[in-house]
């Protein structure tokens, strides 16, 4: 596969999982600064990791979203929350994450989770 068919099949992948808005936003938007970050996020990532079926995309959301959580990355937390519920993945099993990274992370960070998972799915319109 060439860098630009990977390219592509990021741009498809960062659309199923963000919507087309939220998928093409930050490569639309990169600058001279920030364009090949962009080009390489949306070929490894998207197109290479995310793009491969091995581990199916719910899966990957979990992992995403676990290590995200841990690492406290609000921002990105809110982004996978949306592409995990595209995912498959429900408002139960986004709690028991947030309860596992609580034991294995500690309390910050899991308040920090649930605030910003609640704030997202308040954003996708599920309710409380």
């Amino acid at each position: 596969m060439t860098q630009q068919d990977l390219f592509e099949r990021g741009m498809q992948v960062r659309r199923e999982l963000f919507g087309t808005e939220l998928g093409e936003k930050h490569v639309r938007e990169a600058t001279d600064f920030t364009r090949r970050f962009q080009e390489l996020v949306t070929r490894y990532c998207f197109g290479e990791l995310w793009g491969e079926d091995t581990v199916p995309r719910r899966i990957r959301s979990l992992i995403t979203l676990s290590m995200l959580v841990a690492m406290g990355r609000s921002q990105e937390v809110k982004f996978h929350v949306q592409a995990g519920l595209r995912n498959g993945l429900t408002k139960a099993e986004l709690h028991e994450i947030l309860l596992h990274a609580m034991v294995y992370c500690g309390v910050p960070c899991a308040m920090e989770g649930f605030r910003n998972v609640r704030e997202a799915l308040a954003e996708a319109g599920v309710p409380e």
